[in-house]
């Protein structure tokens, strides 16, 4: 409650204010009270639409507080003797929550669900993970009785393409009777966002503040000065609007820019460099934001580039720290925490030191000393104590918890993190740096957004605590300060729906609401609406193709026939081997890779494709601890010595016969590859040498007869034999191309209220092919439409997975059974992990042994199958079972030491314990899917055996949205 001195301070104005709400809303004037600041009218605008029984969806920047609105909707819920549930995107913003609300109302009246711990689940206010709600909701639980309020913090999730569909389900699933707050960061589509809100939820305001409410003022960093980036104030400074809508950039660093542009156009002259030998670059991003175009981290020799500990000394002189430095990179930031270690920095005083040692000894408590050892937890706590520590999915998220515990109570002064800490964890600093403004998005390097940069730096500044708050982006070579002006001043940040139906969605709707209303259902999601929304759009290009497909068709005109006909002839031919190409490369690549495994050194094998196509015999296998795949070296028929790798052979390679190789065969001695050589070619000799008997079939009979056919048609067109037919052709190919995009849009036009509809249709599709889908007993020739969900569905609608149909499948045919745990927990690992580029795996990935890989044959075989209905239904693939994590998995289940499993997996902490819980949680799904009593005690099993050390000790680590490493740190010494 408020302090009577504090009102003593108020004017009598504010006094009578006061009074007046109090009367007017005396539940938000207690619940105001509670604070000691006054709250801001955007919260309070939002608390009176709650009180006033609306939804309400609030978008205010980073740090501004809306969190006060949901905890209203908590408070209220309380007084009102209703439930309230509290749900967030990650395991570690809900412990952090539900840490909050037990010290404000009290553990007997919260508690916690989070997938695999649940803590007083039936309290009246409990904190949870969307996804558990989402399960709630299809299993019709009796915990949702009585429920009042939902609070979805950081709702701007929707966008998440793994995480995002979970939002729009619990949306469309919940009651009509719950009132939805809904908390998001600025979005430049809230007003969007909020009226499909409305459409779904009923009545439903909409609160937006662009306030922030600790100013952000913008820097860069030019090696050991700080430079404003603005000429005049930051826009993100000023709170009354009054910011030009295009600043100026300061004319210094204009300046430094044209200076640097000059020098490097100046070395250019000399296009070899000063050694002679020239320097290759790689080109990433755009370049406008400095350091794109360039692979070299070492900048300009004018220093303008400061090193990491320039960087901090630099922070630290103008009190700036605690500061958020954001790498991109998991390397990157435990390399630039070893780097300021190594420059002697030290930024904490022996009260800190001992703070620290306490925070830490308390967060790996119950630790064994190897497990300790094993994690680097003596070079971690060596940066702890000074002050300095990494923060990123690749930590042991105990390691992570007490870096964050240790930066809010300011004892840690500079974090290093990949963008993944600007994504709901409590941990506001003075100043945020971004070290780069090119990050890896998975594929390509690519500048980041002005939603992305407003995002990260949304971190700067401590309500409360600091008066304002600091961006700082730190010069690299080529960087363009008006470019970074224009990212700095922009906040655009568009929420787009990455809303997809499921196998699991479509039988848990089809069995709670029956297949028509369930697509009723889906033809509400936030997906559909902004399709609607882009019709008008869809149209005028619809109409420009139209044109520009007329005019192109008339160039193409022939005399000797109809050209159109013979371009749609061409395209089919394409198509369809395309086609062909696409299965042949997806269902050989598998088997390509064991063929290649089972290499030894003599092995003569027939090489399908690359440079080196032909016979050739093996003088070395390359399977290698520290290669993903094999890279075999090969003796060519030419007698050139090459080194293959997987891409080489898109189909299986087949065993021909063997010679002898040398023990100690040195492929650099002209006279033993003479030798080779010529035992190879008497050898091959011997052999039938027509390639085809050891080709292995290219495409099923029926499409090779198709494509035949169509090529004869061609061939015997008249165009065909027209002297411009390469010149109508190339006018035609590009008429079609437009002809293809109007066809999507038409089809997109055409099912606008029905474009989710359509592909959970094609999901129902393969569901019944499969029998999860079945009709009913009284009417076995019912219509699809009233199918309903059968033995097998039921047994689906338990597992939630990328390959939950796959998995399901495997269950089903009984491919799990009779497996032991570390068999098991193999095989359940391939379905769920996903390798990472930089995961430095010390073994060839391979099943542990003879028996998993046999299962793990049949499982891929089943892959194909549900693939080749997915293909023929037109719906998108699922990702290949994965069989990085295999070994590890069984060595855990074992019992191994986590030394040992780490060694062998190249994995980083955080990472094995992520994948490790993956694979936890499957089991558990598949124990409380199947009907076999042997294979539920196998998965139990598993979840024993498996919950172990570090993964015990942390039962409710965050499983955040992997950081993708960003690559210059990690392919090249810094």
């Amino acid at each position: 409650m408020t302090d009577p001195r504090d009102l003593e301070e108020l004017s009598a104005a504010d006094r009578f204010s006061r009074f007046r709400q109090r009367q007017a809303s005396p539940a938000l004037a207690d619940f105001a009270d509670t604070f000691a600041f006054p709250l801001d009218e955007y919260q309070l605008e939002a608390c009176r639409a709650v009180e006033q029984g609306s939804g309400v969806l609030v978008a205010a920047p980073t740090g501004a507080g809306k969190t006060v609105v949901g905890e209203f909707a908590v408070h209220l819920a309380l007084l009102q003797g209703r439930k309230a549930f509290y749900t967030t995107p990650i395991k570690a913003l809900s412990n952090q929550k539900y840490a909050d609300l037990v010290r404000r109302h009290g553990a007997e009246n919260v508690g916690l669900l989070t997938g695999d711990t649940s803590h007083n689940s039936e309290a009246p206010v409990v904190v949870m993970t969307t996804e558990v709600l989402r399960n709630m909701i299809y299993a019709g639980s009796r915990t949702l009785d009585n429920l009042g309020y939902v609070v979805m913090d950081e709702v701007h999730y929707l966008a998440d393409r793994f995480r995002g569909p979970v939002w729009e389900e619990v949306i469309i699933g919940l009651a009509d009777s719950v009132q939805v707050v809904a908390l998001s960061a600025t979005v430049s589509n809230a007003e969007e966002f909020g009226e499909w809100l409305g459409e779904v939820r009923g009545e439903m305001a909409l609160v937006v503040s662009e306030r922030r409410p600790v100013p952000l003022f913008q820097h860069v960093l030019v090696g050991r000065e700080l430079e404003d980036l603005f000429a005049d104030v930051a826009p993100t400074a000023v709170t009354d609007g009054a910011a030009p809508e295009r600043p100026d950039v300061n004319p210094r660093l204009l300046r430094i820019a044209k200076s640097e542009t000059r020098e490097v156009r100046d070395d250019a002259r000399r296009p070899r460099g000063r050694s002679g030998k020239g320097k290759k670059r790689a080109g990433y991003g755009s370049g406008a934001y400095g350091g794109a175009a360039h692979r070299d981290r070492e900048g300009s020799r004018s220093g303008l580039v400061p090193s990491r500990a320039m960087m901090v000394q630099s922070l630290q002189r103008a009190s700036l720290l605690p500061a958020i430095v954001f790498v991109f990179s998991r390397l990157g930031c435990d390399t630039a925490v070893r780097q300021v270690l190594g420059s002697g920095i030290s930024l904490t005083n022996g009260r800190e030191r001992a703070e620290l040692t306490d925070i830490a000894e308390a967060s790996v408590a119950g630790l064994s000393p190897d497990d300790l050892d094993a994690l680097g937890y003596s070079e971690f706590l060596e940066g702890l104590l000074r002050g300095v520590a990494a923060h990123h999915a690749g930590m042991l998220p105990a390691l992570k918890e007490c870096v964050e515990q240790a930066f809010v109570r300011g004892l840690v002064k500079v974090v290093f993190a990949t963008e993944t800490l600007a994504l709901g964890i409590n941990m506001p600093a003075r100043s945020v740096v971004l070290e780069k403004l090119v990050k890896f998005n998975g594929e390509n390097h690519v500048d980041i957004t002005p939603g992305e940069y407003t995002q990260l730096t949304g971190r700067a500044g401590r309500r409360g605590i600091d008066v304002e708050g600091h961006a700082v982006v730190q010069w690299a070579p080529g960087l363009d300060p008006r470019a970074v002006a224009g990212l700095a001043s922009r906040r655009t940040y568009p929420l787009r729906s990455s809303f997809r139906p499921t196998y699991n969605m479509a039988v848990n709707l089809v069995g709670s609401v029956g297949r028509v209303r369930a697509r009723t259902l889906l033809e509400q999601s936030f997906a559909q609406f902004q399709t609607d929304r882009a019709v008008v759009g869809m149209a005028r290009n619809q109409a420009r193709n139209r044109r520009q497909i007329a005019s192109l068709m008339a160039e193409a005109e022939c005399e000797r026939g109809d050209f159109a006909e013979y371009a749609r002839l061409r395209e089919r031919i394409s198509l369809a081997e395309a086609e062909a190409a696409r299965d042949r490369k997806s269902d050989k690549r598998a088997e390509a890779l064991q063929a290649l495994l089972e290499l030894r050194p003599g092995d003569l094998i027939r090489v399908p494709a690359g440079k080196s196509t032909g016979w050739a015999v093996v003088i070395d296998p390359g399977i290698r601890k520290d290669r993903s795949e094999p890279t075999p070296t090969v003796l060519t028929e030419e007698r050139h010595v090459r080194k293959l790798s997987l891409v080489d052979f898109p189909v299986p390679t087949t065993v021909v016969g063997r010679v002898r190789v040398p023990k100690h065969f040195d492929v650099k001695q002209p006279s033993a590859r003479r030798s080779l050589a010529a035992a190879f070619s008497s050898r091959l000799s011997e052999l039938d040498p027509d390639p085809s008997r050891y080709r292995r079939p290219g495409m099923d009979a029926e499409r090779r007869e198709e494509i035949g056919r169509l090529r004869a048609e061609l061939q015997a067109h008249p165009c065909h034999r027209c002297p411009d037919r390469d010149a109508h052709a190339r006018l035609a190919e590009r008429a079609l191309r437009l002809e293809r995009d109007n066809e999507q849009i038409e089809s997109r036009v055409r099912r606008r209220t029905s474009g989710i509809a359509t592909q959970f249709d094609r999901i129902c599709q393969v569901l019944g092919a499969l029998g999860y889908l079945v009709p009913p007993a009284a009417a076995p020739e019912a219509e699809l439409d009233e199918w309903v969900v059968g033995e097998a569905g039921r047994m689906l609608s338990r597992i939630y997975s990328q390959l939950d149909l796959v998995t399901a499948e495997c269950i089903r045919r009984g491919l799990l059974d009779g497996l032991d745990a570390p068999q098991l927990a193999a095989v359940l690992s391939t379905l769920v992990y996903e390798s990472r580029r930089t995961d430095g795996t010390r073994f060839t990935p391979r099943m542990p042994d003879s028996v998993s890989e046999e299962v793990m044959t049949r499982v891929r075989a089943v892959w194909r199958e549900v693939s080749r209905l997915e293909r023929d239904a037109r719906l998108e693939r699922g990702p290949e079972p994965d069989v990085g994590f295999a070994r590890a998995a069984a060595q855990w289940t074992s019992g191994r030491p986590l030394g040992d499993v780490l060694e062998m997996t190249g994995l980083t902490a955080g990472d094995f314990v992520r994948w490790v819980r993956q694979v936890l949680d499957l089991a558990d799904q598949v124990a409380g899917a199947t009907t076999d009593d042997g294979l539920r005690a196998t998965c139990r099993e598993v979840v024993a055996s498996m919950r172990r050390g570090v993964v015990a000790f942390v039962p409710d680590e965050e499983e955040e949205p992997d950081d993708l490493d960003e690559s210059w740190e990690d392919r090249t010494p810094v």
